[in-house]
């Protein structure tokens, strides 16, 4: 029975020992993936931030200026892509919209990313775009990928249509998560003006006409928890101008947007209660399950070799029996 035992404590040594790589190196990579039908809003402020006013093209200094971000899931056209692509695909359909202390509109991005579910790289298709314009992006946008790496990423920028490096500066706490802090500097860059502008009759055109044009500068700011690749928090600090042409007079350039763009607080809090539940999932997968099946197989295996090692020892010998001499008769 000893040995029958230890056999069957073997196979299942074996089993765990096996299970414990696969589940971090096979099952994984598979599984871990972002839903298509994901629907995420974010609320950020500049708070005492410069604004232009169309109606006098002057400058001004405001209380508050909100930028309201939404990222949806569109499963319909996931799903159509995924019938050429041949992997999980995801399409976020994102929505940029700026709005001034008075709660009046000063713009509006749409955007369409289309990424792997899995590793979040782009994947190209029909509908990319930002603001209406076709685009072919490179790099990660919103989301690092899982088990994100102490390095640089390409990060692609929605205002000048392209990637630029954004470099890993170092590893911090925030709020009791461990993350990763990246920064990016977009250097001053001529961008097209938004296709929805704040003031009836004007457009994009019309302003071109004038010879006046639209440039913009950022450092972006991401503090990243590695192992959801999720950011828990963000800022920006943002500046767009407008120079030459005849639209600003004998003025030069004038500043249409300034200002310390930053998480509202409730985000914040919202933002790393999810992360770290998702962070646990995220652990189950890559360390506490491998490690505790490859610990559970060591164990199992010790207990077979000790059963078989008892089966293999012979038993102690029998006591000889002594016996009453018989009498002898005379």
């Amino acid at each position: 029975m000893r040995r029958k035992a230890s056999l069957i404590l073997l196979a299942f040594a074996v089993f765990f020992a096996a299970l414990s790589p696969m589940l971090r190196w096979y099952a994984f990579p598979r599984l871990a993936k972002i839903p298509a039908n994901q629907y995420q809003d974010m609320v950020l402020e500049a708070k005492d931030a410069t604004l232009l006013d169309y109606g006098t093209m002057k400058a001004r200094k405001v209380s508050e200026v909100t930028i309201v971000q939404t990222l949806k899931g569109n499963v319909e056209a996931s799903e159509r892509i995924e019938k050429t692509a041949g992997r999980d695909v995801v399409v976020w359909d994102g929505l940029s919209y700026v709005q001034g202390p008075d709660g009046k509109m000063v713009s509006r991005i749409p955007e369409r990313y289309i990424f792997d579910a899995h590793t979040q790289e782009p994947v190209h298709a029909t509908g990319e775009m930002v603001d209406g314009d076709p685009v072919h992006r490179e790099g990660i946008e919103f989301k690092w990928p899982f088990l994100t790496e102490k390095r640089d990423y390409e990060y692609f920028d929605a205002q000048t249509r392209t990637a630029a490096p954004i470099h890993y500066k170092g590893t911090e706490d925030f709020r009791g998560v461990e993350v990763y802090y990246f920064e990016q500097t977009i250097p001053w860059t001529k961008v097209p003006y938004p296709r929805t502008m704040p003031v009836d009759g004007v457009t994009p055109e019309s302003l071109a006409d004038t010879g006046t044009t639209r440039w913009y500068t950022t450092v972006r700011k991401f503090w990243v928890e590695p192992l959801t690749g999720a950011p828990v928090y963000g800022e920006e600090i943002h500046k767009e101008e407008l120079r030459g042409g005849t639209l600003l007079g004998d003025r030069d350039k004038v500043t249409a947007f300034a200002g310390h763009v930053k998480m509202r607080e409730d985000y914040i809090d919202y933002t790393v209660d999810l992360v770290k539940s998702n962070r646990t999932l995220v652990l189950l997968m890559t360390s506490y399950l491998p490690w505790g099946f490859l610990t559970l197989g060591i164990l199992l295996l010790s207990l077979s070799l000790y059963l078989e090692a008892r089966s293999r020892r012979p038993e102690d010998p029998a006591p000889a029996q002594t016996t009453e001499p018989e009498p002898v008769n005379a």
